[in-house]
């Protein structure tokens, strides 16, 4: 999948003015002049980079509109060659053990890819299988128990009777009025 860049090196698109530019970027990109002075600087700066092709052509889009010609560049494919390493003489002594030893029901064996999997050839590991489809893989819970209580202090008292709840406190005593007087 190739990637783009945007670049801006000051340029401007035919019959556009200079400070309407600056103002248009300057909302785009919610920047100071000071920062869009130094994109006027003539240099090539690059604005955005490792865009696929859509997103890079609606930068361009967008930028063009505000007046300014921006170059869109594909970037080089960076591709790292890996030389893979002879397998050592441990790998080959360690798949010579494990073809010596019999087989165990249930137990894995594995042949080694390199030299640091060999280090791990003499290590017992169960062979985990794969269960069928729609089987259980949990183990079924126990039937909760309910704890052994001695209750035989306690007795109940028949239905209706004074538990010895809280009494209401008696109601105050009523309050004066009589010196107050309503006027016509």
């Amino acid at each position: 999948m190739d990637r783009y860049e945007i670049a801006f090196a000051g340029q401007l698109a035919p019959g556009a003015q200079l400070e309407l530019v600056k103002a248009n970027l300057a909302k785009l990109f919610q920047a100071d002049a000071q920062r869009i002075a130094l994109l006027f600087s003539g240099r090539r700066i690059v604005i955005k980079s490792n865009l696929d092709a859509a997103s890079a052509e609606k930068y361009r889009a967008t930028l063009q509109r505000a007046g300014a010609l921006v170059e869109v560049q594909a970037m080089p494919m960076e591709v790292e060659e890996i030389e893979l390493a002879p397998a050592p003489e441990v790998v080959a002594a360690a798949q010579s053990v494990l073809a010596a030893e019999p087989a165990v029901p249930g137990r894995l064996l594995v042949a080694p890819r390199d030299e640091y999997m060999a280090a791990f050839v003499a290590v017992d590991a169960p062979d985990f299988g794969m269960a069928p489809l729609g089987a259980d893989l949990q183990d079924d819970k126990p039937e909760p128990q309910a704890p052994s209580l001695d209750l035989s202090q306690f007795s109940l008292a028949p239905t209706g009777s004074d538990m010895g709840q809280a009494k209401a406190a008696p109601a105050g005593p009523a309050p004066d009025v009589s010196h107050l007087k309503l006027q016509d």
